[in-house]
């Protein structure tokens, strides 16, 4: 009987995830600019090339791609950037998805980008190889508030920001990422961890991805020091920070700034599997109730 009704709330989990999997929608963010091309132009034939061409290269396995096609004023450029944790063939797959989301959402923009919480799509008739570029930005920002902001923000910018940025800087010509927790256990906050995520286009130097992750910690807007959560996206940089566990963890990630205890599990067999599957719903949905709440996009 107990086996049975395990295995009918097992169904029951695995149905609601699937049903929230099947409306769930992702986040994007595009942004174009104002100058426009002629529709079936040869400029508008070259960037559909080129951005197919960076969407099904499967040579590249670290995340980024910078690739130009065309001659003169018809040459397009264009850089896609996955996030430091997703595989080769993730990656490409949501820079496809980007594409044809960008290409929607900017039908006959020369220049245009599009965020989503996986990776960047970016092109321009203009080279944007190896500058650090700072506009157009995207601020958004968690839904819930924390109820020590003081020192909320003195651990989360003291002891996480500043670390993560020298870390993510440092990386080297495929990769500059860097992730990291730090726990607060601040009595009567209501927040325990705070996750971070920070990583550049790996084509800047070291000193250009530390100033351009500076600039976005320093333009976190004044709405932000409440939220449990923010994000700042920049052409060549990205931050983000969490109350939860929103990234992939590395291989053989680091240990914490400070250490947390550690829960220890001897369930075993149909248990283990329903309360594994039970873990990723609450965390799904959970997830679902601290997604951006407002967010502010700065044009070209």
């Amino acid at each position: 009987m107990r086996f049975k009704i395990c295995c009918s709330f097992l169904l029951l989990i695995i149905t609601t995830f699937l049903c929230y999997e099947t409306i769930a929608q992702p986040e994007l963010y595009p942004s174009c600019s104002n100058d426009n091309y002629t529709k079936n132009s040869t400029y508008q034939q070259n960037l559909n090339t080129l951005l197919s061409t960076l969407t099904s290269n499967t040579e590249i396995t670290y995340g980024f791609y910078n690739f130009s096609y065309g001659k003169g004023n018809n040459k397009v450029y264009a850089i896609g950037l996955c996030r430091g944790d997703v595989n080769p063939n993730d990656c490409r797959r949501y820079l496809n998805n980007s594409r044809v989301l960008l290409t929607q959402n900017c039908p006959n923009q020369k220049e245009a980008i599009i965020w989503t919480d996986n990776c960047m799509l970016r092109y321009s008739n203009r080279s944007i190889f190896g500058l650090m570029e700072s506009k157009p930005e995207l601020f958004a920002w968690n839904a819930l508030n924390v109820t020590k902001v003081g020192k909320y923000n003195k651990v989360l910018l003291g002891n996480l920001l500043y670390d993560l940025k020298t870390e993510a800087a440092s990386g080297d010509y495929m990769k500059k990422y860097a992730v990291g927790n730090v726990t607060g256990n601040i009595t009567g906050s209501n927040f325990r961890d705070i996750y971070s995520l920070m990583q550049c286009t790996p084509d800047m130097s070291s000193l250009e991805c530390n100033e351009c992750l500076e600039q976005a910690i320093d333009s976190l807007p004044s709405e932000f020091e409440s939220s449990i959560g923010a994000r700042v996206m920049k052409p060549s940089c990205n931050i983000r920070y969490e109350s939860y566990l929103f990234y992939a963890l590395p291989v053989h990630p680091p240990p914490p700034h400070t250490p947390a205890s550690t829960n220890h599990s001897s369930s075993q067999g149909i248990y283990v599997l329903t309360n594994s599957i039970f873990i990723i719903i609450i965390i799904i949905f959970s997830e679902s109730t601290m997604i951006d709440h407002g967010v502010r996009l700065l044009y070209f």
